[in-house]
């Protein structure tokens, strides 16, 4: 078993915290389970905790490193208004609880997982890997209170921990910022004249909350627009993923699920009245992840003051752009996304990636790292895509167990097309024949894909 930082069993024989004989059994326990783990696990939030159970159920000597007090990753530090970009029985899987598609309802089902799989013994919090590098058993991983070292790694950090605001000129500004991770109360944009800078999902969120709170006016600067699912419905039901997993197991050729993408995205854009921010290629479903509408930016398009443009310098109240236009304002919220920082682990080639993509396409069937040894990547091979974290995530970790233990899995050469959904599935079962059996194994996802209920959610793998 191996003991969390801070965390001493409860055992009078072994004497209290505060007893020199419990103290030296704690720092025992510690410098005895630091060396010759099978795996150690960087990043404490969904994927990291589902790829603990897994190495539990597997029977491999693991921990988990997680930087903060407590689990969660980013949705520890999200603020509360922060969702999901779908259902919420697409997030969970099997029985856990998920209440709403908040941050809180996503925070109370990562702890779910933990509680339900008894997971705590072996997270170690407040424990920030600084420093992890290959060495002769594996690789060796430096905190600021320990060293671990451990056969395999998996680096579960996320791909969104690193807010992007972009480095403008500020001269003297009394234009109040926040980028989308900060906003922590939405009541601050009431009466406001807000502008909102960017093209994707961040920027469609910050928009809606502009209306759905009362801003004054709302001027919107972007350089290019992703594409969305137009809908006036509620955003959670913008996309049905359940709909391209059946597309996925009957078969259809990427090239015709692509053209049918096309055809409906482009006739809601024009039903909807924008098709000044459709994007000016084809949606690829093979390379584009598919954001759903946000039906309050949808409805007030025509109050949005639109610039296409970067924002060039920031002088008292006045923002100006690279196209030599001002926009006086008061609220300036950057939704200009998150990079990937995977620094920790000195590799150069991730530093220098561009995107999640990039990275992911150096990584062998789209996981394991073809820059470093015995390092799996989990994040870039699943964010960014069009699919259910926890629900790939379960899969990846699965098969990742079955790697570990003996059984080549991920040996695909990298590429740079997405691995989406249920395509995932199709990926990993014609090499993890354990977990996946000749035939069962897609006459069972066959029948998930077509037949399980819709208001129910898919079972754990």
């Amino acid at each position: 078993m191996v003991c969390p930082r801070g965390w001493l069993p409860d055992n009078p024989r072994l004497g209290g915290r505060d007893s020199h004989q419990g103290a030296d059994f704690y720092r025992f326990m510690l410098m005895s389970t630091n060396t010759g783990l099978d795996l150690v696990i960087v990043g404490g939030g969904i994927g990291g905790v589902i790829c603990l159970k897994y190495a539990k159920d597997a029977g491999l000597n693991a921990v988990l490193l997680e930087r903060c007090e407590r689990i969660g990753g980013l949705w520890r530090d999200l603020p509360s208004w922060q969702d999901i970009q779908f259902r919420r029985e697409d997030w969970t899987l099997g029985n856990l609880p998920l209440s709403g598609e908040d941050q809180p309802n996503i925070l109370g089902n990562i702890d779910a997982w933990v509680e339900r799989f008894e997971l705590s013994p072996y997270i170690r919090l407040n424990a920030p890997v600084t420093r992890a590098r290959p060495c002769e058993n594996g690789w060796r991983l430096t905190t600021e209170t320990a060293t671990y070292e451990a056969k395999w790694l998996i680096a579960a950090t996320g791909g969104h921990n690193r807010p992007i605001v972009p480095q403008v000129d500020r001269d003297d500004s009394s234009i109040t910022e926040y980028h989308s991770s900060a906003l922590r109360d939405p009541e601050d944009l009431r009466d406001k004249r807000v502008t909102v800078v960017g093209g994707g999902a961040s920027a469609y969120d910050l928009l809606d909350l502009c209306f759905a709170h009362g801003a004054r006016s709302v001027t919107w600067v972007y350089r290019s627009t992703k594409w969305m699912r137009p809908t006036r419905r509620t955003k959670h039901l913008g996309i049905d993923m359940r709909i391209l997993a059946k597309y996925q197991m009957l078969c259809l050729p990427a090239g015709m699920v692509h053209r049918l993408a096309n055809k409906d995205l482009r006739a809601r854009y024009t039903k909807a009245g924008i098709e000044e921010i459709m994007p000016k290629g084809d949606f690829d479903i093979r390379r584009d992840q598919l954001i759903p509408g946000r039906p309050g930016m949808i409805s007030n398009f025509a109050h949005i003051e639109r610039h296409c443009g970067e924002v060039r310098s920031l002088r008292d109240k006045t923002i100006e752009l690279s196209t030599g236009e001002e926009v006086e304002t008061d609220l300036l919220l950057w939704g200009t996304g998150y990079g990937v920082d995977f620094g920790f682990l000195g590799l150069d080639a991730l530093i220098k990636a561009r995107n999640l993509n990039d990275i992911s396409s150096r990584c062998y069937s789209r996981f394991l790292s073809a820059d470093a040894p015995n390092l799996f990547l989990l994040a870039p091979g699943v964010l960014d895509t069009n699919t259910s974290t926890p629900w790939a995530y379960a899969h990846v970790a699965k098969s990742i167990m079955s790697h570990i233990g003996g059984k080549p899995v991920f040996v695909k050469p990298p590429c740079e097309v997405f691995t989406n959904h249920f395509d995932l599935v199709k990926m990993l079962a014609p090499r993890d024949r354990g977990n996946y059996p000749f035939g069962i194994w897609y006459l069972r996802y066959l029948w998930l894909a077509l037949c399980h209920p819709w208001k129910r959610p898919l079972p754990i793998p």
